[in-house]
């Protein structure tokens, strides 16, 4: 009872607040170096700063479809707290190392689980969204519309029509993540954009994404899904250089007398760091300052936090928490 009623909580004011009784479930994958860390890997915390690794830090999913890996994983809870879905990349970089491959001929597919627990998945689908001239399929992610009551899901795309030279942010629609609407253009930058990440705070939504050209994070608000989205002026981090795969979530709610403690991270991929934790008091202001107190069992790759209430998190432990060796993943 007490996690409905966290839930609702959530529903009513657009924020996380499970993360207040439960905890934080965190999603990722590893990197490049064997077929295995390019698969999706758990990882826990009670404050969502100090991690803890799931499953003796081997993969809980595997995907063998495709091409085979699957990078840039996204997990959401569904609008009526009845399912999850865990929406992943299709691509292989340790399998074919080419990136001009990836890139303009790579998968026009999202890989995509389901669960009604956090425990139990279905099989891995490959569904294929992007345009028929896509050459990628990159970094999906999805939010529910409450004004259309169905999802926005989002990834990036290089097209052929201009012979891929950038890529976009393209969207489709679902509301079972099973059928999808005919793609189209989300987000058109002059140059590249990729690795957009939305959340909504206080009736606004919030847009995190990777501008190619200054190889820089840019944040967006607006108070609609579709728009019309305006650049946050006084974004602290935008002349930082060599980050992507944004993720901003909600630490700790506010209170009548103490604000509300949101995250952003982001994965330094230029030096190899992984996830580099900023912290803001008011997403609001765009001021964001270096967090402290954040421990990674290993280095964290593009990924995404759900929070999860006391009842999940105890079952998530319980089930990959306590292992000797890695446990195959537990399909339904």
């Amino acid at each position: 009872m007490a996690a409905l009623k966290l839930f609702l909580a959530m529903l009513l004011t657009g924020t996380a607040a499970f993360g207040a009784e439960g905890g934080f479930l965190f999603v990722t994958f590893k990197g490049e170096q064997s077929p295995m860390t390019e698969q999706i890997y758990f990882a826990l915390s009670k404050d969502g700063r100090d991690w803890t690794a799931l499953n003796g830090a081997e993969p809980v999913m595997i995907s063998q479809l495709g091409e085979k890996g699957v990078r840039d994983p996204y997990l959401l809870r569904s609008h009526d707290g009845e399912k999850f879905y865990l929406l992943a990349t299709d691509l292989s970089i340790h399998l074919n190392r080419d990136w001009k491959r990836a890139v303009e001929a790579g998968s026009k597919s999202i890989v995509v689980w389901e669960s009604t627990d956090l425990v139990h998945w279905s099989n891995p689908r490959l569904i294929p969204v992007a345009a028929e001239d896509a050459g990628c399929t990159w970094a999906p992610e999805a939010i529910y519309d409450e004004q259309t009551g169905d999802y926005l899901v989002y990834w990036a795309s290089t097209n052929k029509r201009d012979n891929f030279v950038k890529q976009r942010i393209w969207a489709a629609r679902t509301k079972d993540f099973r059928s999808f609407s005919a793609p189209f253009i989300y987000i058109e930058k002059p140059t590249t954009v990729i690795d957009t990440d939305i959340v909504r705070d206080n009736g606004h939504y919030y847009r995190f994404s990777k501008d190619e050209k200054f190889k820089a994070i840019t944040m967006e608000v607006s108070e609609n899904l579709m728009g019309p989205w305006r650049d946050v002026p006084q974004f602290s981090l935008e002349k930082l250089r060599g980050y992507e795969g944004p993720q901003c979530y909600l630490i700790e709610p506010g209170t009548h007398d103490k604000a509300a403690t949101w995250c952003l991270i982001l994965d330094q991929y230029s030096v190899g760091a992984g996830y580099k934790p900023f912290v803001a008091q008011n997403l609001e202001s765009g001021q964001f300052t270096p967090g402290e107190g954040f421990k990674f069992p290993f280095r964290f790759r593009h990924g995404s936090i759900l929070p999860v209430s006391a009842e999940e998190y105890e079952r998530l432990e319980a089930s990959y928490g306590k292992v000797e060796l890695p446990k195959a993943p537990v399909f339904f």
